[in-house]
C-alpha cells in the first residue's frame, strides 16, 4: 500500500518485477513437476461419492464447488483498463496487455492445476492443504532447504496478486466518489505524489476489518477461502452486468467506433454471462458456511444501493460522454 501511495511509477516497476519473479517460480516447478507425472496413481485417487466417477468424485456438485475458486485462477484480469490512463498508447496498449495477461494466466493456471495434482501426495494430499504448490516443491525436490526457499519465493505469486489488486481497488474508490457515488471525502489525493491515498488507506482498512471479522468468528473455514467466496460474488455480478452491457451496445450501437473489437463477439459474451450466473447461483447454494458470508456481501451491496439511492445520486458529477448519453445525442 506504501509503493502505491508514493507513486504509480514505482509501484508498476515493483509489480513487473514481483510477477516475473513469481512466473520464474512456476517456470522451476513445470520442469520439475513434468519428469513424475503419473494421473492414475495421484490425480485420480480421490474416493468417489454416490454417483461419482474417477474424475468427477463429488460429481456436479463438486464442480459447482470449485466454481468460485477455478474463478479465482482470473479474477481481477478484468481491473487493467484502470490503468489505462498510465500507458503510452491505450488503444493500442490495453487490448494488447488484457489478452497476453488473459494467455499467461490461462497456460499458468492449467499446467499448476493438473501438475501439482499429478504428482505426490496426489489430489487427496493437497485437498486439504493451505500450500498446496509447497507440496508439489517437497516432492520434486525433497524436504530440504531449497524447497523451502521456492516456496518462499513461491509467495511472490500472492504478492504480486493483491499488490495489484490494491492498485485497482485505489483507482476504484477513487473514480467512484470523484463521481458523486461514493463521499467525496474518498478522492482526495496526496499533495505532492497525487495519488488516492485516503481511497488506499480506507480500502485497506475495511479489508482488513472484514478479515479479522471472520477471524474472531472462529470457524473451521480458511480466512483466505471465505474472502475469496466473497470477493468471487462480487466479481461475478460485475461481469453478468459487463457482459449484459456489451450484448446491448453491440446491439444498439453497432457501428460505434471500437478500438478493440471481440473476436467471440456476443456468443462469447453469453457464454461468459451464463458461467457468471451459475456461479452467482452455486455460491448460494453449495456450502452453509460460505453461503453465510455471501449473504453478508449481499447485504452490503444493498445498503450501498440504499444509500446511492437515497443520497448519491443526487450528487452525481457526470462525466462528458455520460452527459451526451443522457441527453440522448
Amino acid at each position: 500500500m506504501g509503493l502505491n501511495i508514493w507513486g504509480v511509477e514505482i509501484s508498476f516497476r515493483f509489480s513487473v518485477f514481483i510477477t516475473l519473479l513469481a512466473l520464474a517460480i512456476l517456470v522451476v516447478f513445470y520442469v520439475g513437476a513434468a519428469t513424475l507425472v503419473d494421473f492414475d496413481q495421484w490425480a485420480l485417487t480421490i474416493p468417489p461419492e454416490e454417483g461419482g466417477t474417477a474424475w468427477l468424485p463429488f460429481g456436479w456438485k463438486g464442480v459447482l464447488a470449485a466454481l468460485p475458486f477455478a474463478i479465482w485462477f482470473f479474477l481481477a484480469i478484468e481491473e487493467l483498463p484502470l490503468a489505462a490512463e498510465e500507458s503510452h498508447d491505450p488503444k493500442r496498449d490495453m487490448p494488447r496487455g488484457i489478452l497476453l495477461g488473459l494467455a499467461t494466466l490461462t497456460v499458468c493456471a492449467f499446467l499448476t492445476l493438473f501438475l501439482n495434482t499429478a504428482i505426490a501426495p496426489g489430489a487427496a494430499g493437497i485437498a486439504d492443504s493451505d500450500e498446496p504448490l509447497f507440496l508439489g516443491f517437497q516432492a520434486i525436490f525433497g524436504e530440504g532447504v531449497g524447497s523451502k526457499a521456492l516456496a518462499l519465493v513461491a509467495v511472490a505469486g500472492l504478492i504480486a496478486s493483491f499488490h495489484t489488486i490494491i492498485y485497482a481497488y485505489g483507482r476504484q474508490i477513487y473514480s467512484l466518489s470523484r463521481a458523486g457515488y461514493f463521499p467525496r471525502a474518498l478522492s482526495l489525493t496526496h499533495s505532492t505524489r497525487k495519488t488516492p491515498w485516503v481511497a488506499l488507506l480506507v480500502g485497506a482498512a475495511l479489508g482488513y476489518a472484514v478479515a479479522l471479522t471472520i477471524h474472531l468468528l472462529g470457524d473451521d473455514h480458511p480466512v483466505g477461502a471465505v474472502l475469496l467466496n466473497m470477493a468471487v460474488f462480487g466479481a461475478v455480478l460485475s461481469y453478468i452486468l459487463q457482459m449484459a452491457s456489451f450484448i446491448l451496445l453491440r446491439l444498439k450501437k453497432p457501428d460505434m467506433e471500437r478500438p478493440y473489437r471481440s473476436p467471440v463477439g456476443i456468443p462469447g459474451a453469453l457464454a461468459a454471462l451464463v458461467i457468471s450466473a451459475v456461479t452467482l447461483v452455486a455460491l448460494f447454494i453449495v456450502d452453509e458456511v460460505y453461503q453465510r458470508v455471501v449473504i453478508g456481501a449481499a447485504i452490503w451491496y444493498a445498503l450501498g444501493l440504499l444509500y446511492f439511492a437515497l443520497h448519491g445520486r443526487h450528487h452525481l458529477v457526470l462525466a462528458p460522454e455520460e452527459e451526451t448519453a443522457v441527453r440522448g445525442e
